[in-house]
Order: structure tokens, then sequence, then C-alpha cells
């Protein structure tokens, strides 16, 4: 993985790991809304402006491909290099998590 992804992405915005984790299987930008509204309990809401944007940067980083129109809406998916950022966004979190409860990361 290029150094340079993974300093833009780790540690990585909220928004982008919802969009990222949801993209685990084909979606489009407003599926992706509505799924993290209710991951949430409606806490965070994703903007269009945000969404596509957020779209558009990880496609050109290689983060998420197109994979077709439906309705007129464009759907995607989380691909290899994707997957690596999320993970390692995954275990920093948990990280964090074990260390705020005292616990042994190295244990």
């Amino acid at each position: 993985m290029e150094e340079k992804i993974k300093r833009i992405y780790i540690p990585m915005t909220e928004t982008g790991f919802y969009i990222l984790y949801c993209l685990k299987e084909e979606m489009h930008g407003y599926n992706i809304v509505q799924k993290v509204m209710a991951m949430t309990g409606n806490e965070i809401k994703i903007s269009p402006g945000t969404m596509y944007g957020s779209l558009s940067k990880m496609e050109k980083d290689g983060l998420i491909r197109f994979v077709r129109d439906e309705d007129k809406r464009k759907l995607y998916i989380i691909t290899d290099l994707g997957l690596e950022i999320l993970n390692l966004e995954i275990k920093r979190i948990e990280r964090l998590y074990k260390n705020s409860k005292g616990e042994n990361v190295n244990a």
C-alpha cells in the first residue's frame, strides 16, 4: 500500500469510515446515507455534498470502484485497497478502545 494513501486516510473521518464500511456491499450514495442513519440512530447524517465528494475522492484514490448504474444512480463497491485501509482503521479503533478500558494491547 502506498504510504501517501495511508497518510491521507488514517486516521479516518467518521464519514469516511462509514462510507467504506457500507461499501462492503454494492450501494449508491443515498443507500449509504440511509444505512449510516440507521446504524447510528440518526446521529450521523451525511450530506449530499460530503457523500459525493467523498465517493469521488475515494474512487480516484482506488479505495472504491464504480460497479454500474441503477435508475440513474451510480453503485460502488470497496476495492482490496479500500478494505485494507478499512481494516487498518478498525484495528486502530480497537486499540483505542482497549487502551481506554485499561487493557494491555500488547498482551
